[in-house]
């Protein structure tokens, strides 16, 4: 049957996105909110003003960073779960860089994101050589550094890092603020006619820049043809002559990378300040963006924009008074990426393909023969 696998795809996308909005609708129904002002709230209302967009936009950003990441660690044979560790002292380098360094101006913004890119390459590298030396399982090794980094950032943030404007219990835990002139600019103070009240910053088009260099890094190079030669098969890589182990680490220290990266602009564009929940958890959000876009780069970039979308709305769903509990939001949030995995594995799986065109085939005899 001609273009079967295509017809597959998209009825089983459509029945996803049928069954995710039935769930939601009946969730949302028991709890007494008005269903089609709820989804009018999550999917419309990001596109009522710029400022909102742009709201999506700052969300978008990190997890492009971060799904960039994932997609090189997967495509090499080795899942990074360890993005939020990764983050955390990829931007707590960056932070004692730009308050220490004494280097200030616009010339130090690329200093302060490389030391970022170190610090998370240098926490995706023991991961790395932990799998490659020693066969310690990466999905172990990886949650066990995201609790060190957490405990870790956390000890810096209290202690040695900490603002004295705060110290004594006076607020929240947080650091000195970064002087102005090392904050990523805004894109009204880049482009001119752009509103005032946007809030999306030049880290955008970094993570877009990124996407692209890591697709042609890892599809039009030979050192990214044997990457990804290593996750297809190692037992095939190491027959034709790739050492697989060294490919392994190198996909952890990239990946690595762009997750450092991901938490050094979050600071440099967002917060200016290191914070106690700067990260928002785009650390875990990004392997969903990651997976969404097809473990593809340049497949990140969209997935990532839907993801920010879902999530900007979902938060606004108290500002537009919608009668639900908070936690609610995260219950949708989860909702969707149950829904959109689970379609991705029906998509990937070849038997349930061809027992579904067996049927319709089956099918199709049947009416003729009648």
């Amino acid at each position: 049957m001609k273009n079967f696998k295509l017809i597959y795809t998209i009825g089983v996308i459509v029945l996803a996105v049928l069954l995710t909005l039935g769930i939601a609708s009946l969730i949302l129904a028991v709890l007494g909110a008005d269903v089609l002002k709820t989804f009018w709230v999550i999917f419309c209302y990001p596109f009522t003003t710029f400022k909102n967009l742009s709201g999506v936009i700052n969300i978008m950003t990190p997890l492009t960073f971060v799904g960039v990441g994932i997609c090189v660690a997967y495509r090499s044979g080795i899942m990074n779960i360890g993005g939020e560790g990764q983050m955390l002292i990829g931007l707590l380098c960056a932070i004692v860089f730009a308050l220490y360094s004494g280097l200030e101006g616009p010339a130090s913004i690329p200093l302060i994101m490389l030391a970022g890119m170190i610090g998370g390459a240098i926490w995706g590298f023991f991961p790395g050589i932990l799998r490659s030396k020693f066969g310690v399982s990466e999905l172990l090794s990886t949650v066990m550094f995201n609790y060190i980094a957490t405990q870790l950032y956390s000890y810096c943030l209290r202690v040695p890092l900490l603002d004295p404007a705060v110290a004594g219990g006076a607020g929240d835990p947080q650091t000195v603020k970064l002087v102005e002139s090392q904050w990523l600019p805004r894109i009204n103070e880049v482009i001119e006619n752009v509103p005032k009240g946007t809030r999306f910053h030049t880290g955008i088009f970094i993570a877009l820049i990124l996407a692209v260099i890591v697709y042609l890094f890892m599809w039009k190079t030979p050192v990214g043809f044997k990457m990804r030669a290593a996750g297809a098969s190692d037992r095939a890589a190491r027959y034709g002559g790739i050492s697989v182990n060294k490919y392994l680490v190198l996909a952890m220290l990239v990946s690595g990378a762009c997750c450092g990266l991901a938490g050094t602009v979050e600071i440099l564009g967002v917060h200016h300040r290191g914070l106690g929940n700067c990260t928002g958890g785009y650390g875990f959000s990004g392997i969903v963006v990651a997976l969404f876009g097809g473990l593809h780069p340049l497949g990140v970039v969209p997935a990532a924009f839907f993801f920010a979308l879902i999530s900007f709305g979902c938060s606004a769903l108290q500002i537009n008074k919608i009668p639900v509990p908070s936690n609610v939001i995260d219950v949708l949030m989860g909702l969707v990426i149950l829904v959109i995995v689970a379609a991705k594995l029906i998509i990937a799986n070849p038997y349930l393909m061809d027992r579904a065109q067996r049927k319709v085939l089956s099918l199709l005899n049947r009416k003729e023969a009648a």
